[in-house]
Parts: structure tokens; sequence; C-alpha cells
């Protein structure tokens, strides 16, 4: 996960040759080869380990299909038990973790934790063809080069994602259920165009290394092309990694294989998900290349495609985000349906991260409503956050059962219009009171959005004060969420536990602010 684990766990590993000093010399031959597991649980999917005696003493790997080769650190026999740890990935206060080998009269048995995944698994004996079979082939990654911008996303993308929902129980017949629904609700002229599958439809590669869909998915052209056929974007999923996060097959080792196989199925756009790609690239200089590697694979096709950075917010991708070829980057980690973790990702998380404008987002994750997780108030907050934020608005959840009070949300077309808004501001934070927060973002037609938030849980009320949009008078007040003017005098407004009130205004710019943000 972070430059600093990928460098202890190279010291680690140069100073791990240490040799089992209490096991009888049969003992630790009898350890020491090759081990096959047959039945390797998904995740991290263990298909061998080998254990060799240098003339340093020993050294070994445990082959995954998550990870590829996952070396062992200090390897230490005590009789019938090897032990040796691992570097342990996204988790700073334990950077390593303890696994065991246990020999039986039938193999061994392999017990370990890597992230979240706990393995124990039976081995025997293998063979030296089974450890070249099984032998992990690495994948360089390309010198980095700079992409200039192609023009796409000149504002930040909207449309509907699948993951929210339906996480990787997706399939061919709720894709297509979903662009009807977009066009039915009127969510599509509201300004929504993609439709995106997330992580879950990816099968086994041919003959050739191309990328299948699974059975889920037998058309993926003709899935492509129904979605084309309602006015409206396709988008499709992949990570840097050998496995995506539910699992399924990454574009390591064929990205540009892929990427031409998605061109070829006419994808629009593209989420990269970094997951088990964290363990290959771990330092800034590598995931910036493995970015860079997709970004020049899309490009290379001639087919225009959004290309979206998933990898958290590490290493500033905000800075970089552009020159891989990307148009949105996540800032964060996974929203929720909880105004806890949305409140985080927009209020703290996301505005900590510049360099958002025309051509490139700062992406804080998909949008929750509509999910049943949230009050009408909290969600009132997570859309105009996400509005003065410039984010991209992609929808996370069951079209077809979208309500009243979330197609008013959704397609306001005052709160569409300033986070779509062709200046590509992203707002921020000019005042804090307690609970009390006033964002503002200054358009391109000259008037200025300001956002007022209550992130209390009991009703406040909030005073208007004209710097706080850069102006010395307020000439004109209208009130987004209900569609109507107010008196420009007006300096007080009550807003609810959780809510917030979204207004434009108008009015005479201060000398010190006419520059805007």
């Amino acid at each position: 996960m972070r430059h600093w684990v990928a460098t202890i766990a190279r010291v680690l590993i140069a100073a791990s040759a240490v040799s089992g000093a209490t096991a009888s010399p049969a003992t630790t031959a009898r350890l020491e080869g090759v081990w096959i597991f047959e039945a390797a649980p998904a995740n991290p999917g263990v298909t061998m380990m080998e254990l060799d005696r240098t003339a340093a003493g020993l050294s070994g790997r445990v082959t995954t299909q998550w990870y590829g080769p996952v070396e062992m650190i200090d390897p230490v026999i005590d009789g019938t038990r090897l032990s040796f740890a691992t570097r342990n990935i996204n988790d700073r206060a334990n950077p390593t973790r303890r696994w065991t080998a246990t020999l039986g009269p039938k193999g061994i048995t392999l017990d370990g934790r890597i992230w979240e995944s706990h393995v124990v698994q039976a081995g025997r004996r293998g063979t030296v063809a089974e450890r070249r079979a099984r032998t992990f082939r690495f994948a360089a990654l390309p010198p980095l080069t700079r992409l200039v911008p192609d023009g796409l996303s000149a504002t930040p993308p909207m449309g509907w994602s699948s993951w929210n929902k339906f996480a990787d129980r997706i399939d061919d017949k709720t894709v297509r259920a979903m662009a009807d629904a977009m066009v039915s609700t009127g969510l599509r002229d509201a300004g929504y165009r993609y439709v995106n599958i997330d992580d879950g439809w990816q099968g086994a590669r041919d003959a050739a290394g191309v990328l299948q869909p699974n059975a889920k998915f037998p058309d993926m052209k003709g899935l492509a092309d129904y979605v084309h056929a309602r006015g409206l974007k396709f988008g499709i999923y992949s990570s840097p990694g050998p496995r995506t996060c539910a699992g399924y097959e990454g574009s390591y080792g064929h990205v540009a294989q892929d990427a031409k196989t998605f061109a070829s199925w006419g994808v629009d756009y593209v989420k990269y998900d970094l997951c088990s790609g964290e363990w290959f690239y771990a330092d800034a200089d590598t995931v910036r290349r493995s970015y860079a590697e997709m970004g020049a694979a899309l490009r290379a096709t001639g087919r225009s495609i959004v290309y979206s950075l998933c990898e958290y917010g590490r290493f500033d991708v905000a800075a970089w985000g552009r020159s891989v070829g990307g148009h949105l980057w996540r800032t964060t980690g996974d929203i929720t349906d909880t105004y806890k973790t949305m409140a985080e990702i927009g209020f703290d998380r996301n505005p900590k991260f510049g360099h958002a404008g025309p051509g490139g987002w700062n992406d804080p994750d998909m949008l929750e409503l509509g999910n049943g997780g949230m009050s009408s108030d909290e969600y009132v907050t997570h859309m105009t956050l996400w509005a003065m934020s410039a984010a991209p608005l992609m929808m996370g959840h069951d079209l077809r059962q979208t309500d009243a009070a979330t197609r008013r949300l959704l397609e306001n077309p005052g709160v569409i219009a300033i986070d779509q808004d062709p200046a590509g501001v992203q707002g921020r934070a000019v005042r804090s009171e307690g609970d009390t927060v006033i964002w503002s973002k200054h358009l391109a037609d000259g008037t200025v959005a300001l956002a007022l938030f209550n992130r209390a849980t009991t009703p406040t009320s909030i005073d208007l004060r004209p710097i706080d949009a850069g102006l010395n008078i307020i000439t004109a007040i209208r009130d987004i969420w209900t569609s109507k003017d107010i008196a420009a005098s007006r300096t007080q407004f009550a807003v609810p536990g959780h809510g917030a009130v979204l207004l434009r205004v108008r009015g005479e710019a201060s000398r010190l602010s006419k520059s805007g943000q």
C-alpha cells in the first residue's frame, strides 16, 4: 500500500537468511522443496510453496493467484514446523504476518494470513515440472510516458455504476434494465449518460490470452450496442493486478490486449482499480507507471474512452492523474451508505486534493442516493456536497426503484448546473463555526454557489454574509433546492440536522476577490 511498507519488506527479505537450527537434518530436508496446493481458496489462492537451502540459509516463497510470489521473511524450522513472515499490505501497525507450514504423514498444512484473507490449505509434495508450470511470470512495466489531454470530460462524468447496489452480483439482464430505467425515469435527459459495469463481469482468458466475459454476460458487444441505442454510453472495470477486488481476472500482463478488447466491444469508460496490483505496485513510481500503461493502451485503440483511476488517492494522484491519461481519479477509500462515511469523504478527505478542472476531476466515489441508508436531509447534503465539489455524479442504486423524492434530488437542474459548470471550479469551505460549514464555488457566469451545511444532528440557523461569496453586496439569491428566488436582503437560513441549503447568489464583488478562487 505504501512505499515505506515496500521498503521495510525489502530490508526484511534481505535479512531473512535464517536456518532452523533446532530441526534435524532429516526433518529439514523433508520440508525443503516444492509443495503443491490443488484446492486453493479464491483469495489469495495459494497454489505452491517453495523452500530452498542456499549457502546463506533457508529461503522460500508462497505463490498465490492474487499476489504472485510472496517471499518468506525469516523462515525458521522447529521440528516438523516451518514458520515465516510475509509482507502485509494495508496495515501500518502490522507490516508483516506470521505463517506456519506443519509437516504431517500425508503432506503439509499451511496456515497464515495476508491482508484480510486467512489461509488454511493442505499441500502435497510437488515435482520439478509442477514447479516450472506454477512459477509466476512477472510483467515488466514500460517507462513512464506523459499523455497530453484529449478533450474528454470537460465536465464531471454523470451516470450509473453497478457496485454500490449489486456488488459482483450483476448480469446482462440487470444492466439492460438499468439502461431502460435511465431513459424512463428522465435521468438520461437530466444529464446522466454512463451505464457502467463494475467488478464481476470477467471470465477466463482464451488460448490467445483474450479476456472473455463470464456466463452472466453472454454478449458484451451486444450489451454495449443495447446501451448505445438508448443514447447512453457504456463503461467497464478492470485492475492492474492479477485479480480484481472481488477476485475476478485482472489485466496484469495483458494490459494492451485488454484495452483492445474493451474498444472492440464499444466501451466508452474504463475504471481501473488497483486491488491486487498494490502488491506489485507499492510506491509512487510503480503505481504511476501502471496507470500510465493502461492510459497509453486505451489511447492506442483510437477510441474515445474516459479513464477513471481508482487507487484511493495515494501518492497525490491529482497531481499526475491527467499525465497518465486519466479523466477522474479517486481520492478516497470506498463510500458506504452512511452519513459518517459520506461526510468524512466529502468534507474532510476529498477537499485535500487540488488540480480539479475541465478534463480531470477529483472523485470522492459514487453516490448513495436511493439506497436507503441515510435520511432525506442527509441525502440533500450528499448531493449538495458532491455538486459543490465538481465531483463525478455516478449513481449507485437500483434505477428501477427510483422514487419521486430521489428523482427530485438527482434531477434538480440547478444542482446539476452547479456540478457541471464549465469553469470547473472545485468549491471549498470558506467559513466554519462549530458544526456549521459554509462552502463557496465561483461559477462561469459570474454568480457564486454557496452551500450552508449543518453537521450537527439538531436543526440550526446559519447566517449568510456577502464576504462568504467574495462579495460586498448580494443583489440576488436563488434557493436551488426549492427552485425559488428569495429576497436578497435575507441573512438567516434554517438548516436541518445533517442537512444543507444550496444558494446561487449574485452581487457586487470586492476588489480583493474579483480574481475568484
